[in-house]
């Protein structure tokens, strides 16, 4: 179960999907306070049921929609670089991996990103 913090205090900017109210996807996302131009995507999750429906893509839709009306002009949001379904997901949502200070199986990452061995594959989308 989400955190009942992430909807209260990031409810305008993240979404959840249900069938037959049943959560089958979310997505948690913030209004940057320290960088009025961009927004950033904290987590994402569908259910592996209900993978490959295109709900990811509507969830991502959604928090663009409101990142544009509240003037964003960069989303953000990071992965682990064995993540091969979320970094081939992000690029085919426009998504580009920003430069990294090493490769891992060809792609940029960022070392040490979230702590010693916790490398990230850093994204960025321009809206605009």
């Amino acid at each position: 179960m989400l955190p009942k913090l992430f909807f209260d205090h990031f409810q305008n900017t993240s979404f959840i999907a249900e069938s037959d109210g049943e959560l089958i996807g979310f997505l948690i996302g913030f209004l940057s306070q320290s960088k009025e131009n961009e927004a950033y995507i904290h987590f994402v999750g569908i259910h592996p049921e209900f993978r490959k429906q295109q709900i990811g893509k509507v969830l991502y839709e959604r928090f663009i929609a409101v990142a544009k009306q509240n003037n964003r002009e960069i989303i953000r949001c990071v992965t682990s670089p064995v993540n091969k379904t979320s970094i081939a997901f992000h690029i085919k949502m426009g998504f580009g991996i920003e430069t990294g200070n090493k490769k891992i199986d060809g792609v940029e990452v960022i070392a040490n990103y979230d702590g010693e061995g916790q490398d990230r594959v850093l994204f960025t989308k321009k809206l605009y």
